[in-house]
């Protein structure tokens, strides 16, 4: 492996900007993928997937690819996407930072319309598992920490199928064989393929807007995770929301073998 597998140069430097075209069939395949209705929030993702990942490989190295992990995500949301949006993505690598079990990498995004308007910003933080890095640069994503206290107002539990993992690949383009292939992701350290952390993410943000009463795209104006474990496919996720008033809750989520999956979730609604 080389002995600079991050490339520090490259925090700070905007990438090019992408165009997506939001179409009926992309919306209805990651709502099928994800279980989730037409439109929901972490469908954000698909049009800045290429941009991220352009920013993302512009500082670390392929040598350290395989072992990188979603570690958090931050959406926040200004106007649903509908078909027919043309959109444009760019994406900055702004923060490298040391870990005591490898390093983060954290990238923010921009979506805007072709006449400029502001549609989505997120927060897109990696973890490259037992990899040092040559120094920390930069600042970490805003905070969602969950500090909820008292019973969670709904544990709302939904089970994920045998086929997420290939679905959600399909529907998103995120075809990295820790999700998709058992040997690959032993050979990495993990006990076998696991399921997409957006994907985890999104029966997540059903959950709370099911929990909340409310439905229908456009509700979500930030929708933030921590992934702290991971989730197998044919397991099953419950999701624990504390109404933080305001409009707000937080949120983590557990599988079935007890394992914290989501931690630090935190919803802020529209119209609650």
């Amino acid at each position: 492996m080389s002995k600079t597998p991050f490339d520090l140069a490259a925090i700070g430097r905007p990438g090019e900007e992408h165009p997506y075209e939001v179409t009926e069939d992309a919306l209805r395949a990651y709502a099928e993928a994800t279980d989730d209705v037409l439109g929901g929030p972490v469908f954000a993702l698909l049009p800045v997937w290429e941009a991220a990942g352009h920013a993302s490989r512009s500082v670390a190295t392929d040598g350290v690819r395989p072992n990188v992990v979603h570690y958090e995500q931050d959406l926040l949301l200004h106007r649903p996407l509908a078909a027919g949006m043309r959109l444009r993505s760019r994406a900055t690598p702004i923060a490298l930072l040391g870990r005591p079990n490898g390093t983060s990498l954290v990238t923010r995004t921009e979506t805007r319309t072709e006449d400029g308007e502001l549609v989505n910003e997120q927060y897109v933080t990696e973890f490259f598992r037992a990899v040092e890095a040559p120094e920390s640069v930069g600042e970490r994503a805003p905070d969602h920490r969950l500090e909820a206290e008292g019973a969670p107002v709904a544990e709302i539990s939904y089970p994920v199928a045998e086929d997420q993992t290939v679905r959600y690949a399909a529907a998103s383009g995120d075809h990295f064989a820790i999700h998709l292939d058992d040997e690959f992701a032993r050979s990495v350290g993990l006990p076998g393929r696991i399921v997409h952390g957006l994907c985890t993410m999104a029966f997540t943000g059903r959950a709370v807007l099911e929990a909340a009463g409310v439905e229908g795209p456009g509700r979500v104006r930030r929708l933030a995770v921590r992934f702290s474990a991971p989730l197998f496919p044919g397991d099953t996720l419950t999701t624990r929301i504390w109404d933080l008033g305001g409009g707000a809750f937080g949120f983590e989520a557990v599988s079935g073998q007890g394992a914290t999956v989501v931690k630090d979730g935190r919803a802020e609604l529209r119209g609650v």
